[in-house]
């Protein structure tokens, strides 16, 4: 790509206010596959007394028509992906009439017709495929809709409240819809199908009734009592919690099969990925349960902040993004297992986030450069983004987390604005400086600490210093303002009382400086400390603890999730030396009883027990080299396995034949299965008869949980049952597509050496679509992220595969290619076989005719 084709970087520095305000958005849609005519009546305001023209954002439109009062209008021109009009008045009706093919536009941004229905899809800059229009977030207006269509499109829905609808002369009928809200364009929606409608209401804290409709493909009816269920728990708790209560008449969820994303927060018509919607026990998992809930939450929770309360210009997504994901993750906290849910939020951010972190496409959680803004919907600006919201809730508490939350609302309720006015009405609300805090945005990389702890008998007293270390990657970031939360216990696994300077003080200490010393008191024997309590902040820590000591703070700390992270931390240790040891290394007769304990006893959360049986994850172990030893992880994780397997083979059975839970989703059933799963896991490494049966059992269950813990099990262990069950479940589920996600992303997990040839001869499977974002993520991102043994090969087939589906995507869907080059961007971290075959196929890729943006950005950082 020469210089002057390549993208051109836009930066928050340059951010201006726009030039002209629109008041009033009036659009009529008149629906046809390749020729939609979208008519577009803007209510204009020019901003002071500039004279400067207004330009307006167009991609693959054809402009038809274009006048203010009838009047037709030639002072205009188009420049590349801009309409400018020059010579406007200082307020108008701009009227613009486009035409666009909604059939041929595969790239599911903007309006397209996939699987029967018309879909939007407009976040962050998709709107500007619909028709021309100023499409930034802070351009704020009401929206008019009106939806003509083909009788066979029964549904038309747009945002807001519908105050009109009926028949046209020719046949066809129309909707109107009124949103009485102002919002920016990316927040548009309209959809067009024929449809199921699970209809309900909800009466809201004032009384208020509000209609609530869930509209789903014909035939999946049955599977739609969960979200709508999920969506009025997230209203009663925002009420609650949050004391916000929805403010329009109706509340829509449409469920659609083609969508690039898991769901979208559209102001009163959320368009929702259908995985993220369906759901019965027969065809989803209890993690399927639990994901559709938190993600009706996040969507709802978005309605305030997201939508009431938006972003002043994109590099501020984490304004909504990283606070709404904190919601969801409360919410999902509140009505269920904390420890469980903090466990889930703290992998991600480990393995997923921390590699971003230290990659090429490192960047704050408020990025100050970017080319493509698909790009930077990341774990970064979400889950990063949410640890510093749950830091600055750590700082200031609940009661004053809430007086924050009130007055940001009621600052900025119907404004567009930044992360730092989010900070200063925590700050003002609460009486807390959060000026060293708001770093946090601003600077990219994942900080370091080193703890250093000293306990003097004579005195009773013990000291604990921290030391911050900036990433390696971001040797220029200043010191951070850390929440540090600890826990001391004493030989009996009891909380030592913190007392420091004769007081009794919080167990989260302020971390400003680049090193700090605590002395606490009257702390009468050495205590086993327990360090960044809870994960208080989105750190990499270097302690030094023993194996001793690790398993003191597994049996006793008092987070459950530090519990699971002191095992967490055994594991890691023993790998670690397994790696560098040139003999047979196991893991140790003391960690192998503390599992016995655990699966014998089962004592507490059957949920927990399960997640402390697990070794860490492969990207977990890769984060602890700085050159990935691949094989060797692959190695001694197989050989614990199978040392854990061998061990407890008989616990194993009695445990697993003890379990049996009632088939509901409550949270003792969903943890009896999570234990069952566990067992599975190791057992089919050992095939016996009973373990046999075990398969047998699970696989034949009218629960799709125990079916895909089977079928995960004799997959992982390349059982002799895999392909038979593989193929019975085939043929049972071909007709659900959804269903056959699990089934390709089975497929995917398999180590054989033809893994390769069955994924290319699955590209011709019946239900394989590679326009369908959901089928290929199943396929081909299941394989590239956690089949490492096969997308790792060392004759470079694994890369081969996924490079020739980018290629393949760049022109389908270049947002879908951009998220699944990730594995890519780490190339420069492996071996120098598998890193210069990982960047041949990023070279392929950068001298691709054709490259999207969303490509060239990730290719070009990951290269340089």
């Amino acid at each position: 790509m020469t210089d002057s084709k390549k993208p051109q970087a836009q930066y928050l520095k340059d951010y201006k206010a726009p030039n002209f305000l629109i008041d009033h958005t009036d659009l009529t849609f008149d629906l046809q596959p390749t020729n939609t005519t979208v008519t577009s009546v803007l209510t204009l305001t020019r901003v002071g007394d500039n004279q400067s023209p207004l330009i307006l954002d167009g991609i693959n439109l054809r402009l038809t028509s274009l006048s203010i009062d009838a009047i037709e209008i030639t002072d205009y021109s188009v420049v590349d992906e801009q309409l400018i009009i020059n010579n406007l008045p200082e307020r108008c009706k701009l009227r613009i009439v486009t035409e666009i093919s909604p059939e041929t536009n595969t790239s599911l941004e903007g309006l397209y017709l996939s699987g029967g229905a018309y879909c939007t899809q407009c976040e962050a800059q998709g709107f500007r495929k619909i028709t021309y229009y100023m499409d930034r977030p802070d351009v704020l207006s009401t929206f008019d809709v009106t939806i003509i269509a083909d009788s066979r499109y029964t549904h038309l829905l747009s945002n807001g409240n519908q105050i009109d609808k009926g028949e046209t002369p020719d046949g066809r009928h129309f909707s109107k819809w009124q949103d009485p809200f102002k919002k920016p364009s990316y927040l548009f929606a309209l959809v067009a199908g024929d449809f199921d409608v699970l209809n309900d209401t909800y009466t809201a804290k004032s009384g208020r009734k509000i209609d609530l409709a869930l509209f789903v493909d014909k035939g999946n009816l049955p599977k739609t009592p969960h979200a709508m269920q999920s969506l009025k728990k997230s209203m009663q708790w925002d009420e609650e919690r949050f004391n916000l209560e929805y403010d329009l008449d109706i509340y829509m969820i449409v469920a659609v099969d083609f969508f690039n994303m898991g769901a979208m927060e559209n102001k009163g018509l959320n368009i929702f990925n259908s995985k993220c919607v369906l759901a019965n026990q027969e065809t989803a998992t209890d993690k399927d349960y639990h994901t559709i809930e938190s993600i009706v939450g996040h969507e709802y929770f978005h309605n305030w902040t997201g939508n009431r309360v938006t972003c002043r210009d994109w590099f501020q997504l984490s304004l909504k993004e990283g606070l709404t994901v904190f919601r969801d993750q409360e919410f999902s906290s509140d009505l269920g297992s904390r420890a469980l849910n903090r466990i889930d939020a703290v992998k991600v951010m480990r393995t997923h986030q921390f590699s971003e972190d230290a990659g090429p496409m490192a960047h704050p959680i408020r990025p100050e450069k970017v080319i493509e803004m698909n790009n930077f919907y990341t774990v970064t600006v979400y889950d990063k983004g949410a640890e510093v919201i749950r830091m600055m809730h750590t700082l200031l508490g609940e009661v004053n987390f809430q007086k924050g939350m009130a007055l940001y609302f009621k600052r900025h309720d119907g404004q567009a604005v930044t992360c730092d006015d989010f900070v200063s009405a925590m700050s003002d609300a609460s009486g807390v400086n959060l000026e060293q805090f708001k770093r946090w945005y601003s600077q990219a990389g994942t900080p370091r600490l080193n703890a250093v702890e000293h306990y003097d008998s004579a005195s009773n007293t013990y000291t604990l210093t921290i030391e911050q270390y900036a990433p390696i990657n971001q040797p220029d970031n200043k010191p951070l303002h850390i929440p540090f939360a600890i826990e001391l216990l004493d030989e009996s696994g009891s909380s030592i009382e913190l007392q420091y300077k004769g007081l009794k003080v919080s167990n989260v200490l302020d971390v400003t400086d680049k090193k700090q010393s605590y002395t606490f008191e009257n702390v009468t024997c050495k205590p086993v400390a327990v360090l960044l309590e809870d994960f208080s902040a989105p750190c990499i820590l270097t302690q030094q603890t023993t194996e001793l000591e690790l398993l003191h703070i597994m049996r006793f700390a008092r987070s459950d999730f530090s519990r699971w992270d002191a095992q967490q931390q055994l594991f890691i240790k023993a790998v670690k030396a397994a790696v560098n040891s040139d003999t047979q290394f196991q893991l140790s007769d003391e960690i192998i009883e503390a599992l016995r304990v655990l699966i014998v006893s089962k004592q507490g959360d059957l949920a927990l027990i399960a997640e402390l049986l697990k070794l860490p994850s492969f990207d977990t172990l890769a984060a602890e080299f700085e050159i990935i030893p691949v094989d060797e992880i692959i190695r001694v994780v197989a050989q614990f396995e199978i040392q854990i397997a061998t061990s407890l083979n008989d616990e194993l059975i009695a445990c697993f034949g003890s379990l049996h839970d009632d088939g509901s989703i409550n949270a003792e059933a969903v943890a009896v299965r999570a234990l069952q799963q566990i067992c599975l896991h190791y057992l089919a490494k050992m095939p016996s008869t009973q373990t046999d049966k075990f398969i047998k059992l699970a696989a034949s269950s009218s629960n799709m949980t125990n079916v895909l813990g089977a079928l995960s099990a004799v997959v992982k262990a390349s059982h002799p049952l895999c392909d038979d069950l593989l193929s019975h479940f085939d043929s049972q589920w071909r007709h659900d597509v959804l269903v056959m996600d699990k089934w390709f992303a089975l497929q995917a997990m398999q180590t054989g050496e033809d893994a390769i040839i069955n994924i290319k001869s699955l590209y011709e499977h019946p239900s394989f679509d590679f326009s369908n974002p959901n089928r290929v993520r199943a396929l081909v991102g299941s394989f590239s992220y956690f089949n490492t043994q096969q997308f790792h090969r060392a004759d470079g087939q694994g890369y081969e595969l996924l490079g020739d589906l980018l290629v393949n995507l760049n022109a389908i869907n270049p947002q879908n290619a951009s998220r699944m080059l990730t594995p890519f961007m780490s190339w420069k971290r492996y071996d120098k076989t598998r890193s210069a075959l990982m960047k041949t196929q990023l070279e392929r890729l950068s001298n691709l005719d054709g490259l999207s943006d969303d490509l060239f950005e990730k290719v070009e950082k990951a290269l340089n």
